[in-house]
C-alpha cells in the first residue's frame, strides 16, 4: 500500500498526517499498519529512523474510543526523552480526532502526573518504573487497556527494565493486543514474546541495507590525546550543517564542550547529569536548529527524531555494539543521506572489531585531512558561520496553524466541566462541536483547542459569553 488512504483511516487522521508532512507510508508502516489495524499481536525488528512510532501511533489513534474516560493504550519506552517524543508524535497524529496522550516518567512530580491521569486520557506513554508506580498507587486504571506497545525492547533489556515490563504486563488484561518493537531480538525478548503474546506476526526489516544505503561510514585510528585535534580538523573539512558528537561519559562531554566553546563553536551538551528541564530545553533548541553541534552521551542515541542531522561523530567508540547502530541512526533519516565518523583509539580497536562483526560488514578507514584541506575548510567554515542559521519549523507547526489554544480562567474549583465549555463555544453562531478540540480542565483554569481556523472568532465571541452563569476571562494560551 503506497498511500495512507488505502488503509481506510478516518478523515481526521488522514488530514493530520497530511498536515504533518507524512506523504507516503514508510516500509515498516506498510507492513505494520494492516496487522495493527486488524488487532494482531506483532513483533517488529526494525532499526531506528524507520518510522516505527507512527507505525503503532496511527493504528492506536484510529482504534481508541473517544468517549471512553480510562486509558485504552499503554506504550512503554526505556527513556524519558523517548516517552516525550512518542507522546508528542501521537498527540499530533490524533489531534484532530481529539485524542489525549499523557507521558509519565521519573524526575517529575508524581502528583502532577496523577492529576493528568484523572482526566480523560486515551493513550499513556511511560517509562516502566514510573508507570508501575502509578499503577500501584491507583492513579493509572488498567482495566480498559486494550493495546500494549513495548518500544525499544532491546534497550529495556540493556537497562535492566525487562523485569519491570513483565510485572506491568501481568497487571493488564490478557485480552489485549501487544506490539513489540526492537532493533535486535535476543533470547530473553523471544521468551517474553512467547509468554505474553498470542500467535504474533513477525515483521523484519533489513537493517544492513537500511543503514549502508543512507549513511556513509568511516573510522579513524587516532591516539586518545589527539581526538580533539582530529575533531577540529574534520569539522573544518566536513562542515556539517547539524551534527551530534557522541562521547562515552558525561565527563568527556563536559570536556569536549568546554574546548569547543573556547573555539567559538555553536554547541551545547546533553547528558544524564543535567536537570530534566534543561535536557528538554536543549533538545527543543537543537530541533529548531538554534545551534550546530550537540555533544552527548548515549542518552541522545535513542528517542531523538530530528530532521536533517547531516553528521554523527563518535568521539568515543561505543562500548555496546547496538549503540553504534542507534547512534549513527540519528543521521540519514526520512530518505536523506548522512555521514558517520568514528574515532578509534588503540584501546578501542577491539570495540570496532566487535561492531563490524555485529553489523556484518567492514567500515571504511578514513584518511586524515591534510593541512591544506584543513586551512581551506577553515575559511569556508568561518564564512558559513557568519550567516545566521535558518531555524527549522516544527513539523506540527502546520497542524497548529489551523488550531488555536485558548486559556479560560476557570476550572474544576469553579465546577467547570468539559461539557460546559462545549456548550458555551457551540452557542456561538457558526460554531459546532466539530470545531472544538481537546479540552483540558485544570483546578484553576482550562485549555481548549479550537479547530478549523475558527479560534479568532471564538476568542472574540467568548468575551461576551458566560460559562455556568459566571463571567470568565478568555485569552490565547501562551505557547
Amino acid at each position: 500500500m503506497r498511500e495512507f488512504k488505502e488503509f481506510k483511516l478516518s478523515g481526521e487522521i488522514l488530514e493530520a498526517l497530511k498536515m504533518l508532512g507524512y506523504n507516503k507510508p514508510s516500509k515498516v508502516q506498510q507492513k505494520v499498519l494492516p496487522l495493527a489495524l486488524n488487532e494482531e499481536d506483532i513483533i517488529v525488528k526494525s532499526q531506528t529512523g524507520s518510522g516505527k512510532t507512527a507505525a503503532f501511533g496511527i493504528p492506536l489513534c484510529e482504534k481508541v474510543e473517544l468517549e471512553e474516560r480510562s486509558p485504552q493504550a499503554l506504550i512503554l519506552t526505556p527513556t524519558r526523552e523517548l516517552a516525550l517524543q512518542v507522546k508528542e508524535e501521537i498527540s499530533n497524529i490524533g489531534r484532530l480526532k481529539r485524542i489525549r496522550a499523557a507521558a509519565v516518567f521519573g524526575k517529575q512530580p508524581m502528583d502532577a502526573q496523577a492529576r493528568e491521569l484523572r482526566q480523560r486520557v486515551h493513550i499513556v506513554v511511560g517509562t516502566p518504573g514510573r508507570t508501575f508506580d502509578h499503577i500501584e498507587k491507583g492513579n493509572l486504571d488498567t482495566n480498559k487497556i486494550k493495546y500494549l506497545v513495548i518500544d525499544e525492547a532491546d534497550k529495556m533489556l540493556n537497562m535492566g527494565f525487562i523485569d519491570q515490563v513483565e510485572v506491568i504486563i501481568k497487571k493488564l488484561s490478557a485480552n489485549r493486543v501487544t506490539m513489540l518493537f526492537s532493533a535486535t531480538i535476543d533470547d530473553k525478548i523471544e521468551e517474553l514474546c512467547r509468554r505474553y503474546m498470542a500467535n504474533p506476526q513477525k515483521v523484519e526489516m533489513n537493517p544492513e541495507r537500511m543503514t549502508t544505503e543512507r549513511i556513509e561510514q568511516v573510522y579513524y585510528e587516532v591516539d586518545e590525546n589527539e581526538k580533539f585535534r582530529l575533531l577540529n580538523d574534520t569539522i573544518y573539512t566536513e562542515r556539517p550543517n547539524s551534527c551530534i558528537i557522541f562521547c562515552s561519559t558525561k565527563e568527556t562531554v563536559d570536556n569536549v564542550v568546554h574546548k569547543m566553546k573556547n573555539k567559538n563553536y555553536s554547541c551545547e551538551k546533553l547528558h544524564g547529569g543535567m536537570e530534566q528541564k534543561d535536557r528538554l530545553d536543549i533538545m527543543q533548541r537543537f530541533k529548531r536548529g538554534e545551534f550546530q553541534f550537540l555533544v552527548a552521551t548515549d542518552l541522545a542515541a535513542r528517542g531523538i527524531h530530528i530532521e536533517n542531522i547531516t553528521h554523527v561523530i563518535n568521539y568515543d567508540t561505543p562500548v555496546e555494539t547496538d549503540s553504534y547502530v542507534h547512534r549513527i541512526g540519528r543521521t540519514g533519516r526520512a530518505g536523506t543521506k548522512g555521514k558517520a565518523l568514528t574515532f578509534v583509539s588503540p584501546k578501542e580497536v577491539r570495540l570496532l572489531n566487535e561492531i563490524e562483526e555485529y553489523i556484518g560488514y567492514k567500515i571504511a578507514r578514513g584518511k586524515f585531512p591534510t593541512e591544506e584541506e584543513v586551512e581551506e575548510g577553515k575559511k569556508l567554515f568561518k564564512d558559513k558561520s557568519k550567516t545566521k542559521p535558518k531555524l527549522k519549523s516544527d513539523k506540527s507547526a502546520r497542524l497548529s496553524k489551523d488550531i488555536t489554544k485558548l486559556h479560560i480562567n476557570a476550572g474544576k474549583k469553579k465546577k467547570i466541566r468539559p461539557g460546559d465549555i462545549v456548550g458555551a463555544v457551540t452557542s456561538i453562531e457558526g460554531i459546532s462541536a466539530d470545531d472544538v478540540g481537546i479540552i483540558d480542565v485544570q483546578p484553576n483554569f482550562t485549555y481548549v483547542d479550537i479547530l478549523n481556523k475558527k479560534g479568532g472568532k471564538v476568542l472574540k465571541e467568548l468575551q461576551n459569553v458566560s460559562i455556568k452563569g459566571k463571567k470568565v476571562k478568555v485569552e490565547r494560551a501562551e505557547k
